[in-house]
């Protein structure tokens, strides 16, 4: 029995720990967004700020543009996510359930992409985007980030996709469905998890991207993570200000993260049961 309690009492403390060392970070962002500038600046740490401000947020949203790099983010971020899912839909189907020539080689060409460092790219890109008259434009941005996170996109659903019985797909083509409609109706609501998942990857990737946007959009179509670098003075950095855009800028990815979560669960008992 104590063999028991003490085999279990060390993963949990390890957990615990871990715990308290991802999350402090955080918690210290959010308190720092509120504290009023002698407090951050104080050798003494303030760990709650009772007397809190929220002069750091306007400071933070009364930047010139700021709601321009909202929706730039937001458009891009999306629209890369949407192209990348369809295209994955399509491209892993094909992987996981046609067999055609060169199929071992395109598989083995996702994997290679998926491990390839984007950043050392961004001269590439840049050379493309500057040659096709493309800079300070979000349409380079959206194909870019797409092409960023569909590898791992068409890899992931691969397996979802692989996971579905083949039975459940013909079945639905003797009862008078095209291939086109068994996957609608029958493969496609269980990939729900899948797509969720992916589409998570994918908002966070495009969401936090920050050489690319800065190599190709310095003047115009700049985006959020261009924002939160612009809180530094000829006086030093704005410490309230950068942690109040900091704390604005991981909210929505984790609210999406929330909503996500909830949504994977309901997608795959939803698309178990039979319509």
């Amino acid at each position: 029995m104590r063999r028991s309690l003490f085999g279990r009492t060390w993963p949990n403390a390890i957990a615990a720990v871990l715990i308290v060392f991802f999350i402090f970070p955080v918690y210290w962002m959010i308190a720092t967004s509120f504290k009023k500038d002698q407090d951050i600046t104080s050798k003494t740490p303030v760990f709650i700020p009772f007397n809190g401000t929220l002069e750091h947020y306007t400071t933070a949203t009364g930047v010139e543009k700021f709601w321009e790099y909202v929706t730039n983010s937001v458009v891009v971020t999306v629209a890369a996510v949407l192209l990348s899912l369809l295209i994955a839909t399509m491209a892993s189907f094909a992987i996981a359930r046609m067999r055609f020539r060169g199929r071992k080689a395109f598989v083995l060409v996702v994997m290679m992409a998926q491990m390839a460092p984007w950043e050392v790219m961004t001269i590439a890109v840049y050379l493309i985007a500057r040659d096709n008259d493309m800079l300070n434009s979000l349409v380079p941005l959206t194909l870019f980030y797409m092409m960023m996170v569909l590898p791992f996109t068409i890899w992931t659903l691969r397996g979802f996709i692989a996971a579905v019985p083949k039975e459940l797909e013909e079945s639905a083509m003797v009862d008078g469905c095209t291939r086109t409609q068994a996957f609608v109706k029958v493969i496609f609501p269980l990939l729900a998890p899948g797509l969720m998942s992916t589409s998570l990857f994918g908002f966070i990737t495009a969401w936090n991207e920050f050489p690319l946007v800065l190599t190709l959009n310095k003047e115009q179509g700049k985006t959020l993570p261009l924002w939160l670098s612009s809180f530094k003075t000829a006086f030093g950095n704005d410490w309230g200000a950068t942690m109040a855009a900091s704390t604005m800028f991981a909210l929505p990815v984790l609210i999406l993260f929330i909503f996500l979560q909830r949504k994977a669960v309901g997608g795959l008992t939803d698309g178990a049961v039979k319509g």
